[in-house]
């Protein structure tokens, strides 16, 4: 099968590039080499619209394409050079006409939106060199006012079919959107679709807001707040947009908070005389844990995915580098060794890296390392690159970007784990502190 070959994609590390049409025999392969990856070429010709689905099979087509382009795994043959047109779901496939174009991989499918405004959206994907369909058709309802949604659906459908990795358009990114000059900044959260999509607005801009974070089932956001005039930990649930302020200490300040992958406990930084330490707390009775206990700041706090360990930033040794420790607390090891500060860790969902913020040679970075700080790599490169967050599939990085100057702004981009594809993330605004959500 395809999926059995293409799952090569997911390699960390490693370029991938097609075999030329003339030397495959049977399912589609791939093979491993030094250069850069070569996208796999795939189609989506317009989906088949019956009842009065005749836009939304527009739509749904274009951004299925837009996804796995966007990926830099996928290279889109373009409508203008198909050969075949495809008329019904149930029509067979000729995969001679694609193979003609060079489309390895084909996504067909049907759109129906019946007299209430209900959307039925059927789907397959094809191995057009194998002549054979990569699992079995699918089909997603809903309301014509959610056709994006079910076109992202699909495209993590095709992405995993195709890689064998899980996908990540159906999530959404949390952020923290800022206009008006740099000295006076306005600052609110926003929600919006991983593309920057249906952006909504989840606070007003009378306080400053930083630093939301999603919780493991992306039903709830962590952020700090300064509407008190001291930094506070709020919780605030997405549905409702009810929001709560965690019981941390009145005189002290509280902020870099983040769900442990159980989402009812918060691990947090908690300032007292001048000192910074690390806490736990159940939000549910509010009790705190103390975590560390040393004459310097520990900060910027994320969980493994299976809940047993922290990496943290700390300038316990005069510069700030990342240490891992039990998430019950107890002795840290310093996992960075390179010249330059460290911060911003954050565990990938996978289990195998760790993304972090380097500034080093005046120059702001993204890199990513081993989770005993092995294999380091730096992804970017600018003025001032901050504040990783993962895809759900642990592939994609997004970050803030600022550019410099008096003008300068900050935007919010993606990039390859590789350290390719580098894209901005359209947002309407300058946009900054963003956190993905799970798949939804």
């Amino acid at each position: 099968m395809m999926a059995r070959f293409t799952a090569l994609l997911a390699l960390l590390f490693m370029a991938l590039t097609t075999l030329p049409a003339a030397a495959q025999n049977g399912p589609l392969r791939l093979e491993i080499t030094e250069g850069v990856i070569e996208p796999l070429p795939f189609a989506v010709p317009q989906f088949v619209a019956t009842g009065g689905g005749g836009q939304a099979a527009q739509d749904i087509s274009n951004l299925i394409a837009a996804d796995l382009s966007g990926t830099g795994l996928f290279r889109e043959i373009p409508a203008s050079a198909h050969i075949s047109t495809i008329t019904s779901f149930s029509s067979p496939v000729q995969f001679a006409d694609w193979k003609a174009v060079n489309a390895q991989a084909l996504v067909t499918g049907s759109v129906d939106v019946d007299a209430s405004g209900r959307l039925t959206v059927q789907f397959r994907v094809w191995d057009v060199f194998a002549g054979q369909e990569l699992g079995s058709g699918q089909q997603f309802v809903g309301t014509a006012q959610g056709w994006r949604r079910i076109a992202h659906k699909i495209a993590d459908q095709v992405y995993s079919r195709i890689t064998g990795e899980g996908g990540y358009f159906d999530s959404r990114v949390v952020f923290v959107s800022e206009t008006g000059p740099k000295d006076q900044r306005a600052k609110r959260l926003a929600i919006m679709d991983y593309d920057g999509a249906n952006v909504t607005y989840l606070t007003d801009s009378s306080s400053l807001v930083l630093a939301p974070r999603f919780s493991p089932t992306g039903d709830r956001i962590l952020y700090t707040s300064y509407e008190s005039g001291f930094p506070r930990i709020y919780v605030l649930d997405v549905a409702s947009v009810n929001r709560r302020q965690l019981p941390t200490q009145d005189a002290t300040m509280s902020f870099a908070p983040r769900f442990a992958p159980d989402g009812q406990t918060v691990v947090y930084s908690l300032e007292q005389g001048g000192n910074t330490d690390l806490f736990t707390m159940n939000i549910n009775n509010g009790i705190s844990t103390r975590l560390t206990n040393a004459p310097s700041i520990e900060t910027a706090p994320s969980f493994s995915p299976d809940g047993r360990r922290i990496v943290f930033e700390s300038d316990r040794t005069g510069r700030n580098h990342l240490y891992v420790m039990p998430a019950n607390g107890g002795e840290a090891q310093r996992i960075s060794t390179g010249d330059g500060n460290y911060g911003t860790p954050v565990w990938s969902p996978r289990g195998d890296l760790i993304a972090f913020t380097k500034q080093t040679a005046g120059r702001f970075h993204i890199g990513v390392m081993r989770t005993d700080g092995s294999e380091e790599r730096l992804l970017t490169a600018s003025f001032l690159d901050e504040g990783p967050t993962w895809a759900p599939n642990g592939r994609v990085i997004m970050f803030t970007r600022e550019t410099q100057g008096a003008d300068g702004q900050a935007g919010l981009y993606s990039v390859d784990i590789t350290g390719r594809n580098l894209r901005r993330v359209p947002t309407a605004s300058g946009a900054s502190d963003p956190s993905w959500s799970p798949l939804q």
